[in-house]
């Protein structure tokens, strides 16, 4: 006999996964690669230390949300009747929507601490059309895949492949936070405070590392890499953050001089 699976059962490990996968969405895609914006863009936006040093404390936040959620799923094994995979997708796109959402009323409009793209001339269309695109549709489509439907008793109810294919995705977004990125043409580099010029370009010179782009201390760098060439030498001279920059432009594109 065929049964219906309830909305009233709340995905909350969903929820709570897809919130941390839009924080890292965020923060990779628009703090590093695009850096069309930093968390606290609109105070201190000449100081990249002080920025870079936010964007790490939101990131560690999100590591937080995103271990809870973890949690919770491993928790959810043992609820009767257990989580189907498409209900647990669904909770995702649900929170994942819900962090854009939050994101764009607080952040963006009540708060005013970012803008989608603090470089733009009409700053509330980028807003409007991130929310709708990642906020609202992630929503819906959520909601959608979370409603009442008929499976069969032979349905599996609590897929194991899916807790596992979760857990493998929050891992590698949270890691691609801190992984310098593959394929990208800039590499961003930081240096604890007090390396001092001299030697973060001897740092940088080990691993014959093309400078783009310096602020006042050189203690910050934009580089080029040859292909092959790993940055990760860089944290045995003194690096505290090798990362995939992307293009230099958005907020970085700002300090140049």
């Amino acid at each position: 006999m065929a049964t219906i699976v309830s909305r009233r059962y709340h995905p909350w490990p969903g929820y709570v996964l897809g919130f941390a996968f839009g924080g890292f969405f965020d923060g990779i895609l628009l703090h590093q690669i695009l850096q069309w914006h930093h968390l606290l863009s609109a105070f201190k936006g000449e100081d990249i230390r002080f920025q870079v040093a936010v964007d790490g404390y939101f990131h560690a936040l999100m590591y937080v949300i995103a271990a809870v959620g973890l949690w919770m799923l491993w928790r959810s094994r043992n609820v009767p009747g257990g989580m189907s995979g498409r209900l647990l997708f669904g909770g995702i796109l649900i929170g994942f929507g819900v962090w854009h959402t939050v994101d764009a009323v607080l952040s963006h409009w009540l708060l005013g601490i970012h803008r989608i793209r603090m470089d733009s001339s009409s700053p509330l269309f980028w807003d409007l059309l991130w929310l709708g695109l990642f906020g609202l549709v992630p929503v819906i489509l959520g909601w959608i895949m979370s409603g009442p439907r008929e499976v069969g008793s032979g349905a599996v109810r609590s897929p194991s492949s899916a807790r596992t294919l979760t857990t493998l995705l929050v891992l590698s977004a949270g890691a691609l936070g801190i992984w310098p990125l593959r394929g990208t043409e800039f590499t961003t580099v930081m240096f604890a405070p007090g390396t001092g010029q001299e030697h973060a370009i001897r740092s940088l010179a080990s691993v014959d590392a093309q400078v783009v782009w310096t602020d006042g201390s050189g203690e910050i760098a934009v580089v080029r890499l040859d292909d092959g060439q790993s940055g990760w030498t860089l944290f045995r001279h003194g690096a505290i953050l090798v990362t995939g920059a992307g293009l230099p432009l958005g907020c970085l594109n700002n300090l140049r001089t």
